[in-house]
């Protein structure tokens, strides 16, 4: 079913379109980069995520005729943009990164070219859809590494900030390395595994909580997770899920799949509940643990010694609530005129706000030896690395630290997506994208992804490229046109 997203943009960027409807810049070709400044959380990197989706709006992008109508009544724009509007044909070209591809500040993820009117359009779309999966694929991936190999499970779909934000937050966190989600949407359109155990409120139901755990375990024998904490998690959770685990479970054959403890000293309780399990014959009998946990809470449990064999995470990564703003950018880079691209600059005295212009080429090296990510550097359009010979790269704001980097390998890392407006490339399973971010995140050296003052890993600029830039900072302030 096509999902009706083509209104969804802000005002600007029609009024943008609807002037360049009928001045000389109509059919210029322009580059557009999407890119971000700084990692969620201070961390050393982030994850790409929402390609799919991304394709989705590409593919569907176009006006029906009640859109035309409401725009009318705004009373802002040309007859003739309207009837533009109507037989609306994306045409543009779009290169992205590959979903689960570790990404840096500074670097183009997404790339844009095309018609100025088109490229205006899709601005937020762009931006709204990579920005919130790649905030909750990064999320996720920092509470996974400080589960150490423990599974995390996705439990916030009640606590997102709208359906989607459940359904696609979801996908993103397995993108992340989440093992599971318990909303059952996202499992069934992303192919993903749906977890679940039980409510308090099923306890309560019942006239007791021996009562409800036989109740439960007699209609999943094979799949039997209580939830222990409802009443007291040592008194009678634990003893009354034994019980249950010896008369209803043990004749049938069947093992508990676990206990879960959601309010309480968590850390202290897993022990104790631990050894009550053990003791008692289950020593397979895994323990969940939930409520309200990120990946420091985890890492000080872990730390402490709390026998948790997985996390159930909601609210804070489905909201990635310690930083709930990715903070990509969409920024003009070029123009084609006359065959001739034209470099574009954007100067601020904030220097982050200093954009990196012309059409460029992210690339990642690759040490040879030991597997793991050199630096990313980025090229001007018509460069090529040649990792046949020694290259040196350089820090692009102390350019006095230089490196000359042999015995490696240089990828691209932008893909192409779209071409003349069509589909040209194949979107992997989600499971094959969480693979795949696995092994990126496994090429990055272990001192990039510590949680606090991670390892700067550089982005640097091609010398071409650096040369480019500090040629028009030059010119845009000796002409006064700075802001």
């Amino acid at each position: 079913m096509r999902k009706d997203l083509s209104m969804l943009l802000d005002l600007y960027e029609m009024t943008m379109s609807n002037g360049f409807f009928d001045s000389e810049y109509k059919d210029t070709t322009v580059y557009f980069d999407m890119f971000f400044r700084r990692v969620p959380d201070n961390g050393g990197f982030a994850i790409m995520a929402g390609i799919e989706q991304l394709i989705e709006y590409f593919n569907n992008l176009s006006f029906s005729d009640e859109d035309i109508e409401y725009l009318r009544s705004l009373s802002l724009f040309s007859e003739e943009y309207l009837e533009y509007l109507r037989g609306f044909k994306f045409t543009c070209d779009v290169w992205a990164v590959p979903e689960g591809t570790p990404i840096f500040p500074s670097e183009p993820i997404v790339t844009v070219r095309g018609p100025a009117l088109q490229a205006f359009l899709v601005e937020t779309m762009v931006l709204l859809t990579i920005n919130h999966q790649s905030l909750i694929a990064t999320k996720a991936n920092r509470i996974v590494r400080a589960a150490d190999g423990r599974a995390v499970l996705e439990f916030g779909s009640r606590r997102a900030h709208g359906y989607d934000a459940a359904v696609y937050g979801a996908r993103a966190a397995i993108i992340g390395g989440c093992a599971g989600t318990a909303c059952v949407k996202s499992a069934k359109d992303f192919s993903v595994p749906p977890s679940g155990t039980m409510a308090h409120s099923w306890v309560q139901l019942f006239d007791n909580e021996y009562l409800a755990f036989k109740a439960y375990a007699e209609k999943y024998p094979n799949s039997c997770v209580l939830l222990v904490d409802t009443y007291n998690v040592l008194k009678s959770g634990i003893p009354n899920a034994i019980k249950v685990f010896d008369e209803v479970l043990k004749p049938l054959g069947a093992r508990p799949r676990g206990v879960r403890i959601d309010s309480g000293d968590i850390t202290y309780l897993t022990k104790k509940c631990r050894k009550m399990l053990d003791d008692a014959g289950y020593p397979d009998c895994k323990i969940v643990v939930s409520n309200s946990l990120d990946e420091y809470l985890i890492r000080d449990m872990l730390v402490q010694g709390a026998c948790a064999d997985s996390f159930g995470v909601g609210e804070r990564l489905i909201t990635a609530s310690s930083e709930a703003v990715f903070g990509g950018v969409y920024k003009l880079a070029a123009v084609e005129k006359n065959g001739e691209i034209i470099p574009k600059i954007k100067v601020s005295e904030n220097t982050a706000k200093i954009t990196i212009p012309g059409v460029k080429i992210p690339w990642r090296l690759y040490d040879n030896e030991t597997g793991k990510a050199i630096a990313d550097v980025i090229t001007t359009g018509n460069e090529k690395i040649d990792d046949t010979k020694p290259y040196e790269i350089f820090d692009p704001v102390h350019t006095w630290k230089r490196k000359t980097v042999e015995n490696f390998t240089a990828k691209k890392l932008q893909v192409k997506i779209m071409e003349n407006g069509k589909q040209v490339y194949v979107c992997p399973p989600v499971s094959e994208i969480k693979a795949y971010c696995k092994e990126q995140i496994e090429n990055l050296w272990d001192e990039v992804k510590r949680f606090e003052k991670p390892h700067n890993y550089y982005v640097d600029l091609s010398q071409e490229l650096w040369d480019l830039r500090h040629k028009l900072l030059h010119e845009k302030s000796n002409t006064g046109d700075v802001k």
